[in-house]
């Protein structure tokens, strides 16, 4: 059973959610918050596997709640929840530690899709949107170091775990990685594993804005 805390400062949305998840067989929705501060409360009282969570909240926004609760217990995922894909707090909010984001209005089998992913230890990576994301907000961050932690970054991977580095850091999926290199999809798992390890990443989201700050992926003007 997947447990589910949702935290949106919207009654009738987390109403919405709720019928939603709780018609599914293998879904649990085991409490609800309106802010960030009751939301990191209710996380840590009751060990969540999935958090639906909002990022504008009054008090305690949805990144610093996300922040805390990723700290507080790894085991519990973060779900962004945004209206727009390029929100900008969601590139925030994948820092923080979430395991990726979803739009709002998005139709209710990939609401659920997304929480199944999370839960079973993936992230949820929209590609086009994710990228449209990073491509929007990364380059307003400092980065008077990028080509030296690129090449510290760099350091660390053997030549094929840059290449496959590469690629996963374009939002590529294991399939779209095997195929393109061409690996099996088993042994691109393996690499993807040890690339996070090495990087001391949590998931793919982090990997993303770890390339993307670093330099190593460059966005589009």
């Amino acid at each position: 059973m997947i447990r589910v805390l949702l935290v949106d400062d919207q009654s009738l949305l987390r109403m919405g959610f709720r019928l939603i998840l709780e018609a599914e067989s293998d879904i649990e929705v085991v409490g609800e918050a309106a802010n960030g501060t009751s939301g990191v409360s209710m996380a840590s009282a009751l060990h969540p596997d999935v958090v639906l969570m909002d990022v504008r909240m009054p008090g305690m926004d949805g990144i610093q709640a996300t922040a805390s609760i990723v700290a507080a217990d790894p085991a519990s995922k973060v779900l962004i929840l945004t209206t727009f894909d390029l929100d900008q707090y969601v590139f925030a909010g994948l820092k923080a530690g979430a395991s990726g984001f979803l739009l709002k209005d998005a139709p209710p089998a990939d609401l659920l899709t997304a929480i199944r992913t999370v839960a079973g230890g993936d992230s949820v990576l929209a590609p086009t949107a994710t990228r449209r994301l990073i491509d929007q907000f990364v380059p307003l961050l400092p980065d008077p170091d990028r080509q030296n932690d690129r090449d510290a970054l760099l350091t660390n991977l053997t030549g094929r775990e840059r290449t496959v580095f590469a690629q996963l850091a374009a939002g590529r999926s294991n399939h779209e990685i095997a195929t393109s290199l061409p690996l099996s999809e088993g042994s691109v798992k393996i690499h993807v594993g040890r690339i996070l390890a090495k990087l001391g990443l949590r998931d793919r989201v982090q990997a993303v804005v770890l390339a993307y700050e670093s330099g190593l992926i460059t966005p589009r003007g």
